[in-house]
């Protein structure tokens, strides 16, 4: 079997299309990365009159700072939660969707529509329904003994913020998992059933293997949206409250550099939020990728 290939009669013409895309990589991505870890290298006196190079030392005081360790420890737990909450529901409503007929279509256009909703948006929304003077749910919450209030308590702070970024992912999620569940040969789900597996069964035996690189695709996705993407939910849901519970290192990056005005600093935790990502998806590619059957 021979692979066909493209070929062009000037030399000029492939690098002219490569162009475009090689120019909006260095500008919006090459540049500002590079920007960005030569400011994490620099100190400026509170004017902005003198710079001073001071190697890595920035990256040492963050490491040594307690607030930014917990940071640390308050993003892995908001993604992961975000991550698995989106994750899952997603697969059950495209699970669920899957086996209409009639309404599919209808029942499909509804889950997309939050997607259009910015982030900031849905933290209002979410912010509004969690209210504890006039939102409903700690009104709820109230009336089978749970006295809910984020703004105080930092376990409530931390659910809703998960609450309002997953909300938010869900019909992306949904979207994919709902192609990779149409494209499962409807013959392997019925040989199984013949054989005499219920639908627990098939589901984990059949169906959900066969969707392991929708899952590992969508995985990496919000991983990546948890960690940069959810900066407007914080900002309109807690601020990095209460007590810096829900402070996540990209909402701790806006409250240093813009803020605090600590442009350093801001700019070395920036290249360890980049360095993370990069680590993670490496990982996930390298390891998670080998258990996965395309």
């Amino acid at each position: 079997m021979q692979t066909k290939r493209m070929t062009f009669n000037s030399r000029v013409l492939p690098y002219l299309l490569l162009a475009p895309q090689v120019v909006i990589t260095l500008v919006f991505f090459v540049w500002p990365a590079s920007q960005a870890l030569w400011q994490s290298m620099l100190r400026e006196d509170p004017f902005g009159l003198r710079t001073t190079f001071i190697w890595f030392r920035n990256f040492e005081r963050l490491f040594e700072d307690p607030t930014y360790v917990n940071s640390l420890k308050t993003t892995a737990v908001f993604s992961i939660s975000t991550t698995l909450l989106s994750m899952s529901l997603a697969l059950l409503f495209a699970t669920m969707v899957n086996r209409m007929i009639r309404s599919r279509d209808g029942y499909t256009t509804f889950l997309v529509w939050p997607y259009a909703v910015a982030p900031a948006i849905a933290g209002v929304l979410w912010w509004f329904i969690f209210n504890p003077s006039v939102g409903i749910m700690p009104y709820m919450l109230k009336m089978v003994g749970y006295d809910w209030n984020h703004r105080l308590n930092s376990g409530d702070a931390m659910i809703l913020v998960v609450i309002a970024a997953a909300w938010k992912q869900i019909s992306y999620n949904f979207l994919f998992f709902l192609a990779g569940l149409q494209s499962i040969p409807q013959s392997l789900i019925e040989a199984a059933a013949i054989d005499g597996a219920g639908r627990k069964k098939r589901f984990w035996t059949i169906v959900f293997p066969l969707l392991s690189p929708t899952t590992f695709f969508l995985m990496v996705v919000n991983i990546v949206y948890a960690m940069f993407d959810t900066f407007g939910v914080i900002h309109a849901t807690t601020e990095g409250g209460p007590a810096q519970a829900t402070n996540i290192l990209v909402y701790k990056v806006f409250r240093d550099g813009f803020v605090g005005q600590n442009l350093g600093s801001s700019a070395a935790q920036s290249v360890i939020l980049m360095g993370i990502v990069i680590v993670l998806t490496v990982v996930q590619f390298r390891w998670i990728e080998r258990r996965v059957n395309y």
